[in-house]
């Protein structure tokens, strides 16, 4: 596309604004999400940012669309760089398609630059500072938002600052509106996407968010957690929550310490949330076999990053699915729980303090970087009977913590509540949780904890069908690979070729045996180098993986990414996907 031509999208636009760390695209990407959506348009945000506090070259990918979307896209419609490092690292993606809003002066040379000079622009309100402010205008330029809703956002976000900063940003951001509503009239850009009114009432929220908004709503009350990248944000999201849910928050010393502080807080009535990442997840290997010895719920936010060791601290990977499973030493039954998107992040969390309770069991929800960094609007939560349901009982003189039982579920009691003896130990012990070396009573133990697995099934979280049912070819995905395989799939058109997505990853479900076996190719779609989902399959479920499609640099798959590669691998017929596909 030349630089005369018209800049035309009907149905969605990707745009990708960036800079370094310290030039404020976290504001620039809150205000944008917030505003659009305020406005009735469907937005999906990604970031990307490296480990540093200043430098480098940080980003937000926000798609905004006509309908509902939550993938992201490797193609850029829209760039905004705030400096030269930016355009550098993102012009790969660039094409002669691509709108391009910068300072001529300080950018290589593109087709499709279109020279606004955001920090002249931004010193001419008062400060270079607001460059990130006339950014956002010249969005909301583009799109047509009503500017009152700018204003108010920016008055919003500097509420602590002093009235000349409050000024110069909305300055700032008037600059960048006009720049922006003058491509559109003088016939450089048309955006023509629908908004609807209802979007304005939807949710916006990133993963972190829905995570912790679903502890809250499985009646956590106490999180016990030691910071790290990229699980903190649970951490300071619920203890923001704090006051007005009665909920404890403690950061620990360590994580060692985290995970034995929240056992000690289910074995008192309370229901404990860890979060971390998996070189913290690591350290708390010896308290989950604790956990698995006395029986105690545990619910644990594990949010992968690539490693091993520091690995990508800021990026995504879905490398810590066997970590998860073979944590632990000794047997003992657990439940693994990967969440496709904002909506299940809520749903399974909430879930995971009620399997965890139930079971006794330790219960890890795997979300990544990509999912919880993620921004999105969605319709709403289900938040129906809200009622949290206890599993200890009040117990009776003769009370026995670990009764066999046929289910191999024994009654849980608090220590003070009811007349018995509540008694635990990490050794093997007798019924009443004294210490014994029977070695008949330690095989009737062993078999007493290990029937809670089959036991799990029965509240078995079935996989979801992505696409038709009649198909040949079943692709395969887990946790935040979700909606892009979803998309892809859609963009793959009337194609023998239907997805299975599964959010509980171990045990297996029983319901997917009827859609493994009906495929004669069986294709997995994950986020690390060695297909870990794709080996547990092979021999959980005894089926023949065909295909591997693995992505492990430290990005989230791409819709054209993954399309390309499922055609590669399924030998699919190529198309050249048009604006309003992809």
């Amino acid at each position: 596309m030349s630089m005369s031509s018209e800049y035309r999208w009907e149905t969605n636009v990707n745009m990708v604004l960036a800079g370094a760390a310290g030039q404020g695209i976290q504001t620039i990407e809150q205000g944008v999400t917030r505003l659009l959506k305020q406005a009735g348009f469907h937005v999906f945000a990604t970031k990307e940012y490296m480990s540093r506090i200043r430098g480098g070259s940080n980003s937000t990918q926000i798609r905004i669309a006509s309908h509902p979307i939550a993938a992201p896209l490797d193609r850029i419609d829209l760039f905004i760089p705030l400096d030269e490092a930016a355009f550098i690292r993102y012009s790969p993606r660039l094409t002669s398609a691509s709108l391009v809003l910068g300072d001529r002066s300080r950018l290589p040379s593109h087709p499709g630059l279109v020279d606004m000079p955001l920090a002249a622009l931004a010193e001419k309100a008062g400060d270079s500072r607001y460059a990130n402010s006339v950014a956002i205008g010249a969005v909301m330029g583009l799109l047509g938002v009503c500017p009152n809703l700018m204003n108010d956002f920016l008055c919003q976000r500097y509420v602590d600052q002093p009235e000349k900063v409050i000024e110069g940003n909305q300055a700032a951001a008037t600059a960048g509106y006009e720049a922006g509503r003058n491509l559109v009239e003088n016939g450089r850009v048309q955006i023509a996407l629908q908004s609807s009114p209802g979007v304005s009432n939807d949710l916006l929220l990133n993963g972190s968010e829905a995570v912790g908004l679903g502890a809250l709503a499985g009646g956590c009350n106490f999180i016990s957690s030691y910071p790290m990248s990229p699980a903190t944000a649970v951490l300071t999201f619920l203890a923001r929550q704090a006051a007005d849910f009665g909920l404890v928050v403690d950061q620990a010393e360590d994580e060692i310490a985290a995970v034995n502080m929240a056992l000690g807080a289910w074995f008192a009535g309370a229901r404990g949330l860890v979060s971390t990442s998996g070189g913290g997840f690591d350290l708390m290997a010896e308290g989950l076999s604790l956990a698995g010895m006395i029986e105690s719920p545990l619910v644990v936010h594990l949010a992968q990053r690539p490693g091993p060791a520091t690995g990508l601290p800021t990026r995504t990977e879905q490398g810590d699915l066997l970590l998860a499973l073979h944590s632990g030493h000794g047997e003992f039954p657990r439940l693994l729980l990967a969440p496709g998107g904002l909506q299940e992040a809520f749903a399974l969390t909430r879930q995971a303090f009620h399997l965890a309770d139930k079971y006794q069991v330790p219960v890890i929800i795997l979300t990544d970087q990509f999912l919880v960094d993620s921004f999105g609007n969605i319709p709403d939560l289900d938040i129906i009977d809200l009622q949290v349901k206890h599993h200890f009982i009040k117990s009776e003189a003769d009370y026995a913590r670990y009764q066999v039982t046929a289910s191999g579920i024994s009654p849980r009691a608090l220590p003070g509540y009811g007349e018995g003896m509540v008694c635990l130990d990490s050794d093997e012990h007798d019924e009443s949780g004294h210490i014994s070396e029977d070695l008949a009573l330690r095989r009737t133990m062993t078999e007493k904890r290990l029937r809670k697995g089959g036991e799990l099934l029965n509240d078995a979280i079935a996989p979801k069908l992505l696409g038709s049912s009649d198909y040949h070819t079943l692709v395969i995905g887990w946790g935040s690979t979700c909606h892009v395989l979803r998309e892809a799939l859609e963009t793959l058109g009337e194609q023998p070729v239907a997805g299975l997505h599964f959010s509980q990853v171990y045990p297996l479900p029983p319901q997917s045996e009827q859609w493994l076996l009906r495929a004669e190719q069986l294709v997995v779609v994950e986020c690390n180098a060695t297909g870990q989902f794709a080996d547990l399959l092979e021999q959980a479920a005894g089926c023949r993986i065909d295909h591997r499609i693995l992505k492990y640099d430290g990005l989230p798959f791409t819709v054209e990414d993954l399309v390309a590669r499922l055609r590669a691998a399924l030998d699919l017929p190529d198309q050249t996907d048009q604006e309003g596909g992809i």
